[in-house]
């Protein structure tokens, strides 16, 4: 084959790959869907992402479900390649509590209002730990600890500005620790947190229970308070109310498309998500992870996520992440 039929042999491969690609979520199982977790593996908004790809192939069998991940500053980094796909209804993003808390912590010129709202998932309590060599076996030895020497005191967590970082400021404050003393070391992921504490290099770490459970079950965390107005049983701690620190907070977890999507795109993506949460390896997963069922579509999801920017920004700015 000559040089430039071969050219244009290649030309037209590539343009058919990328058109096969690129169809609208209306397409049905004829388009691949994309589920961007923006965050590095082993953390919430990857474990969730995951078990989304799983719970839609067989809510849909004939859908192609592709996870990748985009991890950095909170998911911001992520929800900047988001805005950049706009009108494309073959791409979710997996979202939360953690990135409302990360816009505002980084200062996004891209925020929530730049996607169009899907579904909110679930709630997961927060749960704080300590490495089983950990001298502190309740939580008022760690408060202890804290209060005698804040600085030293390392708190491993997610993003700077995220649940788990809301989660020890309240504490501090409920504790009687100025906020903004919190030492606190910020991961991109949740395998970045647990080496952290498994390797005895922080003090204490605040994580989602689904994303410890497993170590707290082997012995090799201890756990000593969750963030829940009750206790649970996923894990056998008190809650920080019953150990004096009038502190509750659940994290929540979504998925958002692209701004820009088309009504029908956007229907066939919430219908898609809602079949999804029917399915049972969704229902078995909220059961086996401890989640809470929070499902929630259109409007009403709209509303709460415009409604938690405010209240997150109120609370983080009182610990002093903002101006």
């Amino acid at each position: 084959m000559r040089l430039p039929r071969l050219a244009a042999a290649l030309a037209l491969a590539a343009v058919t790959l990328t058109a096969c690609g690129s169809g609208s979520a209306s397409g049905g199982g004829t388009s691949a869907l994309r589920i961007m977790a923006p965050a590095a593996p082993g953390g919430g908004w990857d474990q969730t992402s995951r078990t989304a790809e799983q719970a839609i192939k067989q809510a849909d069998p004939a859908r192609r479900v592709e996870v990748f991940n985009v991890p950095g500053a909170g998911g911001t980094i992520g929800l900047a390649q988001l805005a950049g796909e706009k009108g494309n209804g073959n791409l979710l993003m997996t979202m939360g509590l953690v990135m409302v808390g990360a816009i505002e912590q980084n200062r996004s010129k891209v925020t929530l209002a730049d996607t169009t709202p899907i579904a909110k998932l679930t709630e997961d309590y927060e749960v704080i730990v300590v490495p089983a060599e950990s001298p502190n076996k309740t939580m008022a030895d760690l408060v202890n600890a804290w209060k005698a020497d804040p600085a030293k005191v390392a708190i491993a967590g997610g993003s700077a500005g995220g649940t788990d970082h809301i989660v020890a400021g309240l504490t501090a404050k409920a504790a009687g620790i100025d906020p903004k003393q919190v030492n606190y070391i910020a991961h991109s992921g949740g395998g970045e947190m647990l080496n952290s504490l498994l390797g005895n290099k922080v003090a204490a770490g605040i994580s989602g229970i689904s994303e410890v459970a497993e170590h707290i079950t082997s012995g090799k965390l201890r756990a000593l308070a969750v963030t829940s107005p009750a206790r649970l049983d996923a894990v056998d701690a008190p809650t920080l109310k019953e150990s004096g620190l009038d502190v509750e907070v659940a994290n929540w977890r979504g998925l958002v498309a692209p701004a820009g999507v088309s009504e029908a795109d956007q229907k066939a993506l919430t219908d898609l998500v809602t079949k999804m949460h029917a399915s049972q390896t969704w229902q078995d997963a909220i059961k086996k992870n401890g989640w809470v069922d929070s499902f929630q579509t259109g409007k009403p999801f709209a509303d709460y996520v415009a409604a938690e920017q405010t209240r997150v920004k109120a609370i983080i700015s009182e610990m002093g992440l903002v101006s």
